[in-house]
């Protein structure tokens, strides 16, 4: 009699079996990875803020134009600050205005266009606060951005408040 060689239908279909139940339990840790991923992004929005924001405070206090406020710019009968992009700066106090176009000169993440992962809202509230959320993110609402609020005076500085619960 010739001995056989492999596997039998029924080892095969325990096999299967065994890695289904496997996969099933595995998962939900890596479903999370996309939430982290959103996470990191606002984390990273924010780090890419704050830098861009250091580097425009110190070019504005090697000009002098540290303690000017938004509407300080139009009676010292300056354009805006030169940081290198393509539009100038006007800062307030130093740092970025909470504005997308700000923003957007500041750390190139084009806000606004057809491509962005970010849904920028309209600036409000006294300071201004603008509030960036990410595209695509499972709840629409309040849970997954970042909320800037530009500085309010030369001894309070911006704000970068991430809530993530959402994402």
């Amino acid at each position: 009699m010739k001995q056989q060689n492999g596997f039998t239908l029924i080892e095969l279909v325990v096999v299967i079996i065994i890695l289904g139940i496997l996969a099933v339990t595995a998962a939900p840790k890596f479903i999370n990875l996309q939430s982290d991923a959103r996470e990191s992004a606002l984390q990273g929005l924010r780090g890419a803020m704050q830098g861009a924001n250091s580097l425009v405070y110190a070019k504005a206090a090697i000009d002098g134009k540290e303690t000017l406020s938004t509407t300080g710019w139009a009676a010292d009968d300056d354009d805006g600050l030169d940081i290198g992009a393509e539009d100038l700066a006007v800062t307030n106090f130093g740092y970025l205005q909470a504005g997308a176009d700000e923003l957007n000169n500041a750390i190139d993440a084009e806000f606004g266009t057809t491509n962005t992962e970010w849904i920028v809202g309209t600036p409000s509230g006294t300071p201004l606060a603008i509030i960036i959320n990410q595209a695509g993110a499972p709840n629409d609402s309040n849970t997954c951005q970042i909320t800037y609020t530009e500085a309010e005076s030369t001894s309070v500085l911006p704000t970068y408040v991430i809530v993530d619960t959402g994402c």
